[in-house]
């Protein structure tokens, strides 16, 4: 069976009753206004810091005030739900502190840190499917074989409503802002804050970003309705959803304004950025918000108040060095070259001081000797140098022809510059 009935409608007294119930339960994380982001991106930004949940996600919202209204019998019997993590982590923490027992079937591209803390949490997990579509198979045939509820991760009534109390949050915390930037996945936490927001503050413009590889809700808008679309991996995985669902695009379709694509480098750009001028580590979902300040498609909002849902943080470590190291390069702080330099004594350190002379800084030197011709006095060295910027780089690029070293190709990733 399901925690509650598909046509359920969640209105502004839910979201109330919902911040009511979870009460003690769920953190009340901060808003603060961000100065360093304010200035990057020209517009007033405050960032709610939905990360710092004790899971590292909103997901805590919902998934507390679902499993609260559970009948006796459905505590008893035990709860499902297919998630990609944060759902997952969510559902897991709370039904442990609520005694109720919890499984969750994740697709094989869930995060391996989120399967590992999910067990830490006394949850069964099961792994399953490529997607959370597919997943979700597998939990309905446990939901027919054991009698476990359903706890849908964005569709559901209570889920939604608890989402929905952010949007309540960010209103008292900056009651005059002109618009609130959402992620969007499935689509609940979009469809509660939209509800909150316009029945409070109807003038705010409530804002979606998805990713463009995962892109299912935007695709609902031009069909009219929820269809499965095929997605292409992406950072935000979190909101690598391939259908959003029925009734959060129903209730989110009436207050959303806005809906943007981002890219893969600027939510890369936007989780360097973060850790950098918010310090926090935020994974793509929650990222995704910066990244849509990013796009040209919200230079409208230049000099508004601006609030960001950081929505989650539980990025794996391995893809957050390598996201980082990435997103240098793109930003133009991290610079590959190869060259040609003797391969007699000192010429290695030429090379060197030729480099520290500009102040950038060496990462690594490999030399290539089988591939670099036929000439054995010189010897063709790959090099991977730290600069201040882009123009930093030209200037070390000139520095080198000035000492007569060559420098055959300078190596860009894919991708632009970013501010």
């Amino acid at each position: 069976m399901s925690a509650a009935d598909p046509s359920d409608e969640v209105t502004l007294a839910d979201i109330v009753a919902a911040r009511q119930r979870i009460l003690g339960g769920v953190e009340r994380t901060a808003c603060p206004y961000s100065p360093a982001l304010s200035r990057l991106t020209g517009c007033e930004v405050f960032v709610k810091l939905e990360y710092q949940q004790r899971t590292g996600s909103f997901k805590e919202r919902g998934a507390r005030n679902a499993l609260l209204q559970l009948p006796a019998a459905a505590r008893t019997g035990g709860v499902v739900a297919a998630s990609a993590g944060n759902h997952a982590l969510a559902l897991a923490w709370h039904a442990r502190d609520l005694g109720i027992p919890v499984t969750v079937v994740m697709p094989r591209v869930a995060p391996l840190v989120k399967q590992a803390r999910c067990r830490e949490l006394g949850a069964r997990v099961l792994i399953h499917g490529a997607n959370i579509a597919e997943a979700k198979d597998l939990a309905d045939e446990l939901v027919a074989k054991e009698g476990l509820t359903y706890v849908h991760g964005f569709n559901d009534a209570a889920i939604i409503a608890g989402a929905g109390t952010v949007g309540l949050e960010v209103l008292e915390e900056v009651p005059d802002l002109d618009a609130v930037v959402v992620p969007v996945g499935g689509g609940g936490l979009i469809a509660g804050v939209g509800i909150a927001v316009k029945a409070l503050r109807p003038e705010v413009r409530v804002i979606g970003v998805e990713p463009e590889r995962a892109a299912s809700f935007a695709e609902a808008l031009r069909t009219g309705s929820p269809r499965r679309i095929a997605m292409q991996p992406t950072l935000a995985d979190g909101l690598a959803v391939p259908e959003v669902g029925k009734r959060a695009f129903e209730l989110a379709r009436k207050t959303v304004d806005q809906v943007v694509g981002v890219g893969e480098e600027a939510i890369s750009l936007a989780i360097l950025r973060l850790v950098e001028m918010q310090h926090g580590v935020v994974e793509g979902a929650g990222a995704s918000a910066l990244a849509a300040l990013f796009s040209d498609d919200l230079k409208h909002l230049a000099g508004k108040k601006v609030v960001l849902l950081l929505c989650g943080g539980n990025i794996d470590p391995l893809v957050l060095a390598r996201v980082i190291e990435h997103s240098l390069a793109v930003d133009g702080r991290i610079v590959q070259f190869a060259a040609t330099i003797s391969d007699r004594p000192g010429g290695l350190a030429d090379l060197a001081a030729t480099i520290a002379s500009t102040g950038a800084s060496v990462q690594d030197i490999r030399h290539e000797r089988i591939f670099g011709g036929p000439d054995v006095s010189r010897v063709r060295v790959a090099c991977t140098v730290e600069v201040r910027d882009a123009a930093h780089a030209d200037e070390l690029q000139e520095a080198l022809r000035a000492r007569g070293v060559a420098v055959h190709e300078r190596v860009r990733p894919a991708g632009e510059p970013r501010a």
